[in-house]
């Protein structure tokens, strides 16, 4: 038997779960409390976060920690740390209030004046410190250069003729005898002032010495106190949302060189760098981070994106991890990915992989209703405008997953932050539908958010999993962490199968028109055909072809997918040519480049693309058509199915596929066709059981139907691992349906009073209880009875709940038969009906969203409360 099922069936899966837990300052009897709810939950590990304690590193702070790490260590559990005394990590706990100009935050501010020429002896102003218009020098700003760029006299804009005018200002004034013509002149000042207000204390994370200060301030402080717990219970650190925050509009995810008005993330080192990059006259690039001036402005921003993100991998990510690997700890995290941020300035770190490559986890993050069950396309509105929901749906974790797969000290880990600040809407059907959509993608550690010790009710960006036992659903929490271990176990160790790999666009992006990465995914994806995507830096250092496939570690891959992109890196153009002529397929999405990002001379490489033979180029929507044309497909499916979602992992004696439905309300029926032939079994990682798939054997494979309701997934299993396990053979459901009618008697309880409850009242039939007239601020646990006679003879007896909304655990004849936290809410009750009549009891929990009615559950459409059924009996055969 294969040691990774052996293991689950058991109940020996490792844990995969540390969720937030937040810290206000509470007394410890009440920290201890709620450790032990994480513990009873499934849950061996906690990510402690500091941002709502008021005493952070001082002694009630390490009071508490010290009471937590003893829980945890009479537990058996880890403990994660958030690095930094508030969101997002950058702030050293306030170490940088007061600190030399060299360790705060710098960028660069550009300023302009407007001229006409010829003239004579022209003079300008350029140091003001008072000016409206240039607040950057009043505060220790720095003139960086002053340029003159040439005007198009019909449009204004630039033409790309450029001179460098700095060495003619003195004493704060320009002089210059003005050429014929519109100019425009740029002065360039590298300043404190212009970032987000939120940050003004900041860090530099471009700056070795100013992130030395967070490490100083608090990782060395918990090394201080905890050193011998490093590497054991104390598992490592956690930063959260750390990036360049250079935008005074803090969260606009379109920040990027281009836009006007804004600050860039900037050092005293940048000059050097660019005029290494640019040549000694770097500075007359300088104004087209801002403004359209010719064919250099992709030059000027590529070149400035490339050294912004490499320094900021160097100098933040790098730095931290090699600290904590040092002393046997972990560093993991996230950067803000939202929108396509995660590539750009602003919030944003510059380009996702580099800022993350330093940590031992991948990271993402899901809050605010950034993904929503069925707005895969269509934008959703949330708190911070409108969603690209083709990104986070198909770009965010598939992005995440891949850099989990292709730098070896990850390990093929991958980190999720879910579930927060959703508002009270969200209860565990939502948590699991999101858990799957993670899973399916390769996600496989997980950092609920979250844990809250105050007082109930906490405001602070609902849910909380247990809400100081006001939440009615905490109860049945385990059962979705114990799924959620199960089959993160499952996934966890082996070789991700997949047929594409897609490169990452931010290159394309920064160097002129470009096709976002998520595109293309998107078109796979929804064929169900699996891929991952890796970043210019991978495929120009870390890849070879083998047989014609593309190898990165020990992941291959058919194909290699370039979404459109006007301009790529030199080094990459020839790389790409490269592997081509080793034999890889690549297909270059709508069109080849058609120059380099650095305006080098590439004739020769764009010409080797363009008539080699295993180059081809395909429109955006005949992508899966072409791919499957060529035979390039992990499984085969019968028909479209778009929300179909297959992830594969193979071990030496096990093949795991996990399939899962998307879709929130159709249920999906088909027929799969996997890559092997032999035994396959289906695992139901709730009930943690396994079952004989009905597979057929057929030339090149083995055949199987494949039923899923909306909400529903299922673990298929192959390989010579599983040969001698018992299994239960599939049932076939009967057609002889009974449908059970009232009348129901229906009684409440809230979180509190359960188990005991209080009788409502008696219906003949089943409706919305959170109607006007019955309960519709009611929140917690309604109780449904009836007898029903039974006196059919079967194998097996089903039991469907019909529509529930959201929560219900079945008892027949006062035995429990089963928990469903989702659809569908059908049940396997043959072992407790006896011929005759029977007791049915059915108890369904909501969320707290009727009684709180929370902002964040406001953008939300609302689900109704309890059991709207039909409720149906009906027979199985084996």
């Amino acid at each position: 038997m294969n040691i990774r099922i052996e293991e689950v069936l058991e109940g020996k899966e490792a844990n995969y779960i540390f969720p937030l837990f937040w810290q206000h300052g509470e007394d410890e009897s009440v920290l201890r409390e709620e450790m032990a709810r994480i513990y009873e939950s499934g849950i061996r590990a906690v990510c402690v976060e500091a941002r709502p304690h008021s005493d952070y590193l001082g002694p009630k702070w390490w009071q508490d920690m010290d009471a937590i790490m003893e829980e945890a260590r009479q537990r058996g559990m880890r403990v994660w740390v958030l690095d930094d005394d508030h969101f997002p990590t950058g702030r050293a706990a306030g170490r940088l209030k007061d600190a030399p100009d060299e360790l705060r935050r710098l960028f660069l501010h550009e300023n302009h004046i407007d001229a006409v020429g010829p003239m004579k002896n022209g003079s300008f102003f350029v140091d003001v410190p008072d000016s409206p218009f240039a607040p950057a020098l009043s505060k220790g700003g720095n003139i960086l250069g002053v340029i003159a760029a040439r005007r198009d006299s019909r449009n204004g804009e630039l033409t790309g003729e450029m001179i460098d005018l700095t060495s003619r200002v003195d004493n704060g004034i320009l002089r210059w005898d003005i050429p014929e013509g519109y100019w425009r002149i740029f002065i360039l000042i590298e300043t404190g002032l212009g970032g987000s207000a939120g940050q003004d204390d900041y860090i530099n994370p471009l700056v070795a010495e100013s992130v030395r200060v967070l490490i100083d301030t608090v990782y060395e402080a918990f090394y201080e106190r905890y050193r011998n717990d490093f590497g054991h219970t104390l598992a490592g650190f956690f930063s959260d949302e750390p990036g360049f925050y250079n935008d005074k509009d803090t969260f606009d995810f379109n920040s990027k060189p281009g836009k006007k008005r804004v600050v860039l993330p900037w050092s005293r080192e940048l000059p050097g760098l660019l005029k290494q990059a640019l040549g000694s006259d770097y500075r007359l690039y300088l104004p087209l981070l801002w403004h359209e001036g010719g064919n250099q402005t992709a030059v000027a921003r590529f070149t400035f994106m490339t050294i912004v993100s490499k320094l900021y991998a160097e100098r933040f990510t790098n730095q931290i991890g090699d600290w904590c690997r040092e002393r046997r700890i972990e560093y993991i995290g996230h950067v803000l990915e939202d929108n396509n941020v995660h590539a750009r300035l602003g919030s944003g770190a510059g380009h996702f992989f580099r800022a993350l490559w330093g940590q031992d986890m991948s990271g993402l993050d899901v809050v605010l209703w950034q993904i929503v069950p069925g707005f895969d396309e269509v934008p959703f509105t949330w708190v911070a405008g409108e969603t690209d929901s083709e990104f986070f749906h198909y770009g965010l974790a598939k992005m995440a997953v891949s850099l989990g797969h292709i730098d070896p000290k990850k390990k093929g880990r991958t980190m999720a932050e879910v579930f927060g600040a959703y508002g009270w809407a969200e209860g565990l059907k939502l948590m699991k539908w999101l858990t799957d959509h993670m899973l399916v993608r390769g996600v496989n550690h997980f950092v609920p958010h979250a844990f809250s010790a105050k007082e109930f009710p906490d405001p602070d960006c609902p849910p909380h999993m247990y809400a100081r036992g006001k939440n009615p659903q905490y109860r049945y929490y385990r059962e979705l962490n114990l799924y959620t271990n199960r089959i993160s176990h499952l996934l966890s160790g082996g070789l991700h199968i997949a047929t594409a790999a897609v490169l990452y666009h931010a290159e394309a992006e920064w160097s002129g028109s470009y096709m976002y990465f998520h595109k293309p995914v998107k078109e796979l994806m929804r064929s169900q055909i699996d891929c991952d995507v890796l970043p210019a830096d991978t495929l120009t250092e870390s890849v070879s072809v083998e047989s014609g496939k593309l190898r990165v570690q020990e992941e291959t891959f058919d194909c290699l997918i370039v979404p459109y992109s006007e301009a790529l890196p030199s080094k990459l153009l020839n790389r790409l040519a490269e592997l081509a002529e080793h034999g890889l397929l690549i297909v270059f999405v709508d069109g080849l480049p058609v120059r380099s990002s650095e305006g080098d001379e590439v004739g020769e490489a764009l010409g080797r693309l363009d008539a080699h033979v295993s180059i081809k180029v395909v429109p955006l929507g005949n992508l899966a058509e072409f791919l499957k044309e060529k035979g390039l497909q992990d499984i085969r499916v019968k028909g479209e199915q778009p929300y179909l979602r297959h992830y594969h992992v193979e071990y030496s004696d096990l093949g795991v596929h996990m399939f899962t439905n998307e879709h929130p309300f159709q249920s999906i029926a088909t027929e799969v066709v996997l890559p092997v032939k032999g035994r396959v079994l289906l695992y139901d990682a709730f009930r943690n059981v396994l079952s004989e798939s009905g597979g057929v054997e057929s030339g090149d494979g083995t055949s199987m139907s494949l039923r899923l309701s909306p909400y529903e997934s299922v673990i298929v299993l192959t390989g010579t691992g599983m040969l001698d396990i018992p299994a239960s053979k599939r049932s076939e459901e009967s057609m002889n349906e009974t449908v059970i009618e009232g009348p129901w008697t229906i009684a409440t309880a809230t979180s509190e009073q359960y188990p005991s409850f209080e009788t409502w009242g008696e219906a003949e039939g089943l409706s919305d209880m959170s109607l006007p007239g019955k309960l519709p601020t009611f929140s917690g646990t309604f109780r449904y009875e009836m007898n029903f006679d039974w006196m059919q003879q079967a194998d097996r007896v089903f039991l469907d709940l019909g529509e529930v909304f959201e929560t219900a655990e079945v008892r027949v004849n006062g035995q429990s038969a089963g928990i469903c936290i989702c659809p569908p809410y059908r049940l396997d009750i043959g072992d407790f009906v006896h011929t005759g009549t029977n007791t049915l009891t059915i108890e369904v929990t909501n969320t707290l969203v009727k009684e709180q009615r929370d902002f964040l559950s406001h953008i939300s459409q609302q689900e109704s409360s309890g059991l709207l059924g039909p409720v149906r009996l009906w027979r199985g055969e084996n």
